[in-house]
């Protein structure tokens, strides 16, 4: 079975690069969970309100379904994914995938922010992403990268780990 991966983190974090290039080296589809929100989610994110669990339902069902299509061959999508109960919807829909959480600090992460012009997700909803965001449980199939390096060592990182999770959980 190929690999099923789920690019997760705030906002800034880098999950669309490293989801697309994480794809590109796992030779498996990728797909950016941003294009699957509804206009509203988009217009509210635009206008600096932060979605709330009913907003995020919809959306998440639509990853979910991704992840389900993408089981047998494969897949990378980012998605945020900042609580364990949007980790946990995710998993119904598809149980044996994996979480790389990119973990960076406030700064870092706002500095990310500030480089992406014309993005629907303004810097002001950092606060409430990281306010929002409960890292990985130890149960929780995943692993923590931090996004302080490049892309490219990002998912050098992923692959050599990866092995090493998928021994632990087999």
């Amino acid at each position: 079975m190929s690999p099923l991966v789920v690019v997760m983190g705030v906002s800034g974090s880098g999950k669309s690069s490293v989801g697309a290039a994480l794809a590109q080296r796992l030779r498996v589809p990728f797909a950016d969970a941003d294009d699957l929100h509804p206009q509203a989610n988009i217009d509210k994110m635009a206008a600096g309100v932060p979605l709330d669990d009913h907003d995020r339902h919809p959306w998440l069902e639509a990853i979910g379904t991704w992840l389900a299509a993408h089981q047998e061959r494969g897949g990378v999508i980012s998605c945020s994914a900042l609580k364990r109960k949007y980790r946990d919807q995710l998993r119904h829909h598809a149980g044996h995938v994996v979480f790389l959480h990119l973990h960076g600090t406030r700064e870092i992460i706002a500095a990310r922010q500030a480089s992406r012009p014309g993005h629907f997700m303004p810097a002001s909803l950092l606060s409430s992403q990281f306010a929002t965001l409960e890292p990985l449980a130890p149960e929780e199939r995943g692993l923590v990268i931090d996004v302080d390096q490049s892309v490219d060592a990002i998912v050098q990182e992923y692959v050599d780990r990866s092995v090493d999770l998928n021994e632990e959980k087999s």
